[in-house]
């Protein structure tokens, strides 16, 4: 709470409340993430719908105004001007890559505009400021526990592939220093640029190493372009293991990922009903993990202008440090928030690729 007071505490300007309750959330709609960007507006919007069901916010209906990052940073800030100057909005969601968030959250601090981060997880996001908030639990915590899963499996040598950015650098870090800790050895660790037309360079230098086993974390496209390059070398001979799986598991055919495991965010923590109302609105599964994060990130937002009493800003950070604190049920778990606004617990599970599908496995 002392850390939110004192951010309000600056704020020149606060904007009055309004009859129409609008937050925004600058998404990647297109781009190498888009399917988990769009996975993302598929749990707002169901939220959204659960709320307005439900009399909406401060008595009024809850409307969400969209904007496309593209997967680019400057392209996300923009976007969050339009959203903070034009739109007039309470609250900003977004963004799904680390190496966007953080930018995008930046700005919003400085303009002292509440941020809710909903997916990304690099150990940087922490340091974003006194307005940010994350819905998601930070890389220290997954990487524990992927280092952890992939020895319990008896891989102990592995080469670590990750793309070269906020995200895919504290990935690499902390699986590494976890990995090293519980007794494995990283053969190599390689860092790639997201976005290339082939990864046949990178992978090769994997696998001079001769690993046990390739640990891998990687966006949409790449992760598909990357699994069914491996596959042609023949390097799934040897065990895969992604973490955040479910980031490019929709991108990749089924014929190149063959029995890969790997591990995600757990993102119904059990909720059936959240499964069946989204498998119901768009006729299949979960695209990603990150529909739920999103999903409960809106419920959040939600339920803090509803404390708040009005969409003025210093309110709502007020009501946001409040909830955080007392804790917010939903489908992913409790939300509960640390001193630096970030998730205090975070539920994991271990996934196996069947076919095109994900499904459990131990």
């Amino acid at each position: 709470m002392i850390r939110v007071l004192a951010a309000t505490s600056v704020l020149a300007t606060a904007l009055p409340a309004q009859a129409d309750v609008v937050i925004g959330a600058v998404l990647p709609l297109s781009g190498v993430n888009a399917n988990g960007g769009e996975d993302q507006r598929r749990g707002i919007e169901l939220a959204v719908a659960q709320i307005n069901e439900a009399g909406g916010v401060l008595g009024e209906p809850l409307k969400v105004i969209y904007e496309d990052s593209g997967n680019v940073p400057q392209r996300a800030i923009d976007a969050a001007r339009k959203l903070v100057s034009v739109d007039g909005v309470a609250l900003v969601i977004g963004e799904y890559s680390s190496g966007i968030t953080i930018p995008l959250g930046q700005y919003l601090v400085a303009e002292g505009v509440p941020h809710l981060n909903p997916a990304s997880t690099s150990g940087l996001v922490r340091g974003i400021g006194a307005t940010s908030f994350s819905m998601v639990g930070l890389d220290n915590v997954s990487t524990e526990f992927a280092a952890k899963d992939v020895l319990d499996r008896g891989w102990k040598r592995v080469a670590v592939l990750a793309m070269n950015n906020a995200f895919g650098q504290g990935v690499a870090n902390e699986f590494g220093a976890h990995f090293a800790q519980l007794g494995g050895e990283v053969t190599t660790t390689i860092m790639y640029t997201s976005g290339q037309t082939t990864y046949r360079r990178e992978l090769q230098q994997a696998e001079s190493t001769e690993p046990d086993a390739y640990v891998f974390t990687a966006y949409g496209a790449d992760g598909g372009l990357m699994m069914q390059e491996a596959y042609e070398l023949g390097l799934q001979e040897d065990p895969w293991y992604s973490i955040l799986i479910t980031m490019h598991n929709a991108d990749t055919p089924a014929e190149f990922k063959t029995g890969l495991i790997g591990m995600d965010v757990d993102y119904t923590a059990d909720d059936t009903s959240y499964k069946a109302a989204y498998e119901e609105a768009y006729g299949q599964s979960f695209q990603s993990a990150w529909s739920g994060y999103a999903h409960d990130t809106t419920l959040f937002a939600a339920e803090t202008i509803e404390r708040a009493g009005s969409t003025d800003r210093p309110a709502v950070l007020s009501a946001i440090a409040e909830l955080g604190a007392e804790g917010f049920t939903g489908v992913t778990g409790e939300i509960k928030l640390d001193a630096d606004g970030q998730r205090m617990w975070q539920p994991y599970q271990k996934l196996k690729v069947e076919g095109d599908a994900l499904v459990s496995h131990e």
